[in-house]
């Protein structure tokens, strides 16, 4: 798409050089205001042929001929590539949605248990639990200001506090599902989510290639603990982009995760209020 965009400027720049020397050219050589030779510029690039005014000098004919050539190729050249970029930007729109789908079942599978297992095991999550208590009455601006917020917060996770068998279990149960999504090739329109892919694949890894993870040695829970705490910063980050995306597009996706939303305690997915209905969020 870049070097879609490239041409249609070099287009745009040509079409505009084109007109500047129509209008200069024909305000030079047939006379008449700026506004008439304007004019002439437009109807000799569109090829409608004249009415009310027509070229009367030698030099002035040449000048048309040269921008009839120059202007329509020029134009057309804008036309394609503007064409060309609609149905790109469209095309990628498209593969995004796919790829929404695909975060989606990621959250609903593994990626809500996760965060709540990692948050629970961070000391100092209480510091930032209130900036992802996510509600119907944000907008843009508002998640934008917690992206910020996150910016200077370290995700920590207390080695003693982790609990690596039962953590095994619910990633090891969902190898086969991991595999399907990395093999999904709509994922590579999205780095964040493909590192987080690979990072909480690659902790499933970690904990299959051990027998007993109850009585690991404290160095190597270190060193599974700093794969967690990498995946849990990108698993949080992920998360609320996705958040951000329900808000503007599926209110009634949004309501429920607003619900289930793994850092607030009193998470509940009954409707206890109006401002838990979906169609809250349409029309704000």
């Amino acid at each position: 798409m870049n070097q879609i965009r490239m041409r249609l400027k070099f287009a745009l720049a040509g079409f505009v050089a084109v007109m500047a020397l129509g209008t200069l050219g024909f305000k030079a050589l047939e006379g008449g205001t700026l506004a008439d030779a304007f004019y002439f510029s437009i109807v000799t690039v569109a090829t409608v042929g004249y009415g009310d005014i027509h070229p009367v000098t030698t030099a002035g004919k040449i000048l048309v001929l040269l921008i009839i050539v120059l202007g329509a190729g020029t134009f057309l050249g804008v036309v394609a590539n503007t064409t060309e970029l609609m149905l790109s930007r469209r095309e990628q729109d498209q593969r995004m949605e796919k790829l929404n789908l695909v975060i989606g079942a990621f959250f609903s599978e593994v990626g809500l248990k996760l965060l709540a297992a990692f948050s629970a095991c961070d000391p100092d999550i209480d510091h930032i639990r209130t900036n992802l208590i996510v509600k119907g009455s944000w907008n843009d601006k508002e998640f934008r200001r917690v992206e910020a917020a996150l910016t200077d917060y370290d995700c920590q996770v207390l080695p003693d506090t982790l609990n690596l068998e039962a953590l095994r279990d619910v990633l090891g149960g969902k190898r086969d599902f991991f595999l399907r999504l990395l093999e999904n090739p709509a994922i590579l329109e999205h780095e964040r989510f493909t590192e987080l892919l690979r990072a909480v694949f690659h902790i499933t890894e970690e904990l299959d290639c051990r027998g007993d993870v109850t009585c690991l040695p404290d160095s190597d829970v270190a060193h599974i603990t700093s794969d967690i705490r990498r995946a849990y910063r990108l698993l949080v980050y992920q998360w609320l982009e996705y958040m951000r995306y329900l808000k503007g597009n599926y209110p009634y996706l949004f309501s429920l995760a607003m619900r289930t939303n793994p850092f607030d305690r009193d998470a509940s997915p009954v409707v206890t209020s109006a401002a838990d209905r979906p169609d809250v969020g349409r029309h704000e």
